[in-house]
C-alpha cells in the first residue's frame, strides 16, 4: 500500500493505538520505563479487523507485541517512513515500489533491525474478494530484495499446518515455504539470519504463524516465539 492512501492508514492505525493505551491506563501517564518503538508494516488485519472496527482492541498478535514494544504503524518501506526507526517487523507487507526497497536496504545496511515475514502461500482467511488492495497479500511479492540478500524463497511443495522452530520455540505455521542461500539457515529452512552491512534482518518464511488464535493450542507459543525473535533482535 502506497501513498496518501497508505498514509491515511498508518494515520488513523496510530490514532487507534493511541486510544488504545488511553483506556488501558485509565488517562494516566504510565510511570513504567518507555519501551522500545516497533515499526509495523503489514498487509496482515493485525491492528484493526478487516472491518476497520474501533470497538476491539486489537488482534492477539498486536496484544503480545505490544506488551514489549511501543507499536507504530508505517505505510512504507520509504526514507521518511524508516527515519528514526531501528526496529522494524515487515509481515506480509504488499508490494513496495523499487525506491522503497531501495531505502530498505539502506536502512538494514545502516544498523537498522529487520524481521521480515515473507510468505510464499499465506492461508490466512480473509473475507475481501480477490484483487481487493487491502486483502492480504497471498504471496511475499519479491522484486529482488532477497535475492540481493542472497537468498532464494521457495513455496512449499506441500500445503496444510506444519510444525517448525522460532527463537527456540516451536510453533505451528501453515504451508511454510523454504529459504535457501549464503546467509546463516535453521536446519528447518524456516528462518535465515542475515548480516548486512552494519544490520541485521531476520527473514522467516511464513506469516501464518501470527494468526494464532486460529491455530488451535498446538499455536500456543506462536506469538511468545515472535516477540522473543524481536526482543533478540533488539538487542543484537
Amino acid at each position: 500500500m502506497t501513498g496518501a492512501r497508505g498514509r491515511a492508514l498508518a494515520a488513523v492505525l496510530l490514532v487507534i493505538l493511541a486510544a488504545g493505551a488511553l483506556a488501558i491506563t485509565g488517562g494516566h501517564r504510565s510511570p513504567s520505563p518507555a519501551k522500545p518503538r516497533l515499526a509495523l508494516l503489514t498487509s496482515l488485519p493485525i491492528v484493526l479487523g478487516e472491518d476497520f472496527s474501533v470497538t476491539g482492541n486489537g488482534s492477539p498478535a498486536l496484544t503480545a507485541l505490544s506488551a514489549q514494544f511501543r507499536v507504530t504503524p508505517i505505510s512504507t518501506a520509504s526514507s521518511e517512513e524508516l527515519a528514526d526507526v531501528r526496529l522494524l517487523l515487515m509481515a506480509q507487507a504488499q508490494a513496495q515500489t523499487p525506491e522503497s526497497l531501495v531505502a530498505l536496504d539502506d536502512w538494514v545496511r545502516a544498523g537498522g533491525r529487520l524481521l521480515l515475514l515473507a510468505d510464499p502461500l499465506l492461508e490466512w482467511l480473509s473475507k475481501r474478494p480477490l484483487g481487493d488492495p487491502l486483502r492480504p497479500s497471498p504471496m511475499f511479492v519479491d522484486t529482488g530484495l532477497l535475492a540481493h540478500w542472497g537468498l532464494r524463497l521457495d513455496a512449499p511443495d506441500r500445503r496444510g499446518p506444519a510444525a517448525r522452530s522460532l527463537a527456540g520455540y516451536r510453533i505451528v505455521t501453515v504451508s511454510p515455504g523454504a529459504l535457501y542461500g549464503r546467509c546463516a539457515i535453521s536446519d528447518d529452512r524456516l528462518v535465515a539470519d542475515c548480516r548486512i552491512g552494519k544490520g541485521r534482518a531476520i527473514i522467516v518464511a511464513d506469516a501464518d504463524l501470527l494468526d494464532a488464535a486460529d491455530l488451535g493450542r498446538e499455536a500456543k507459543d506462536n506469538l511468545r516465539a515472535a516477540t522473543q525473535e524481536l526482543v533478540e533482535l533488539a538487542n543484537r
